[in-house]
């Protein structure tokens, strides 16, 4: 049986119709929706399927619907028989990742999204912000820029995506003042249209809620591989250590360039972006050596499937 890494995304990834193939072939997807649906008072199907985009990517929205996409992948692959031997998430994704590995139930998974949307959305709300990517500078390069920017006010690192490209986050100013800076470097620094400063100390308010209503779901050792997380880019066995990591890592950046470094270091044969998109996909190319001969996959509808059981 072949090694395979399993790799679930978070907001950036949506599209509108993403999932609707799967939900009409599969009976067992048509169940997880309706389940979704009544936890979450969404029509998740509509939404997904129909938007409207700009509804669609309300964070609110957004993290349960992602989710529940990620999750009907994830049943795809299970009724195939196939377990990861490493799972990661970029940031939301982080939650389908435990999910796959047994540390949380599918339902327990999307109440703990949309908890943590309606927090976000909290905050956000009295704590406008802004991200922009920096392509072109070292995580250590753009550290300094921050450094300095953040004498005018909260900015930081919000994930470190590959070897070069970094999502700095914060108040709009600061945010603004750092970019500039990385463009004097030679850097591209380019605004995105993000309803919050996601990972930034603007949503600090959110921690404690988060990490108390955490507490009140039932949580695992991992079962069915190990889970890289965000925060450490390292596994953790003890489920309450994996909530704490699961509330800092509101605030703190998404270490996913090490995670990918570290699940390169278990040695899997393949690959699997699970989920909408293929954002992970095109990281991962980047962080690879080009001697590597891994194989990369992308499963998120039937034709992608059919493709990637031909090879495990």
């Amino acid at each position: 049986m072949k090694k395979i890494a399993f790799l679930f995304p978070g907001q950036g990834s949506q599209s509108v119709g993403m999932g609707e193939a799967l939900y009409r072939e599969f009976d067992y997807v048509r169940e997880l929706f309706d389940m979704a649906s009544e936890l979450t008072h969404m029509d998740l199907a509509r939404l997904c399927f129909k938007g409207p985009f700009s509804e669609l990517t309300l964070t609110i929205n957004l993290q349960p619907a992602i989710t529940v996409i990620n999750l009907a992948c994830l049943a795809v692959l299970e009724r195939e028989g196939l377990c990861p031997c490493l799972s990661a998430g970029h940031s939301l994704g982080e939650f389908s990742a435990l999910a796959a590995a047994g540390v949380i139930s599918p339902e327990d998974t999307l109440r703990i999204v949309l908890e943590r949307g309606k927090l976000m959305h909290r905050e956000a709300t009295g704590h406008p912000g802004a991200m922009q990517a920096i392509l072109g500078l070292t995580i250590d390069a753009v550290s300094k820029i921050v450094s300095v920017a953040a004498e005018a006010g909260i900015v930081s690192v919000a994930n470190h995506n590959s070897e070069k490209q970094i999502v700095i986050t914060g108040a709009p100013e600061p945010v603004a003042h750092a970019g500039a800076l990385a463009a004097e470097r030679g850097a591209k620094a380019i605004p995105l249209n993000v309803s919050g400063p996601w990972h930034s100390e603007l949503i600090l308010g959110a921690v404690d809620e988060f990490e108390a209503f955490l507490n009140t779901v039932a949580f695992s050792a991992p079962a069915k591989g190990k889970v890289l997380h965000n925060v450490t880019a390292a596994s953790e066995p003890d489920p309450q250590v994996i909530r704490s990591l699961l509330a800092k890592q509101l605030c703190s950046p998404v270490r996913w360039y090490d995670t990918m470094v570290a699940m390169m270091g278990g040695a899997p044969d393949l690959f699997v972006e699970v989920g909408p998109g293929k954002v992970l996909t095109g990281l991962l190319k980047k962080t690879l050596p080009r001697e590597a001969s891994k194989t990369i996959f992308t499963v998120n509808d039937l034709q992608s499937f059919e493709a990637f059981f031909k090879v495990v």
